[in-house]
């Protein structure tokens, strides 16, 4: 049971970085299996959400910074 709890601990953390890696396009195929078959599908989808909210801000404070 210990061993689980440190894998779910690390799992988000490990999806956050997965999920950074694929947007900017730069994975290699053994790390994108291995993902594939260790990530929880949901831990995936919520870094990826988070991924998405902080790459909007950042567009949004560029180009407020560049117009304002």
């Amino acid at each position: 049971m210990g061993d689980d709890s440190g894998r779910s601990k690390s799992s988000f953390g490990r999806s956050m970085k997965a999920v950074m890696w694929s947007f900017l396009g730069v994975r290699k195929r053994r790390d994108l299996e291995a993902d594939a078959t260790e990530l929880n599908p949901l831990h995936v989808v919520l870094a990826a959400l988070i991924g998405a909210a902080i790459f909007i801000g950042a567009l949004i404070l560029i180009v407020r910074a560049v117009v304002g």
